[in-house]
């Protein structure tokens, strides 16, 4: 497979929409809302499923579950480019804010929130 960027995504995705006429769908609020239907898909295939079954899917479920991250990934690139977000820098940034929530001192082991760590 050959890498690709995020940006190499966002405009693949860009070029999909506008030959299509699409933008004019493309609003926050409908990407959002597509964004929360994949999401909900990609969870049915985990739903019934134990934690260590959720490990070692086979192969057409692993398969099922690529196709439905990659409608999310799509998704959440499309509603970032629209809105004029860096999804990277957003994601570093957050890094950031959740190493302060969660310091490694008081989180490590722990799946506590951060504002109920004593």
């Amino acid at each position: 497979m050959t890498p690709q960027s995020l940006t190499a995504l966002r405009d693949a995705i860009r070029a999909f929409a506008r030959v299509r006429e699409w933008e004019q769908f493309h609003t926050p609020k409908n990407l959002v809302m597509a964004l929360s239907v994949e999401t909900a898909e990609l969870t049915e295939h985990f739903q019934w499923l134990t934690p260590e079954q959720s490990l070692c899917l086979e192969e057409a479920n692993k398969s099922a579950v690529a196709q439905e991250i990659g409608d999310v990934l799509i998704y959440l690139t499309r509603l970032a480019d629209v809105l004029g977000i860096d999804p990277l820098d957003a994601a570093f940034a957050k890094m950031q804010v959740n190493a302060t929530k969660y310091p490694v001192e008081k989180s490590r082991g722990h799946h506590t929130k951060y504002d109920k760590l004593g």
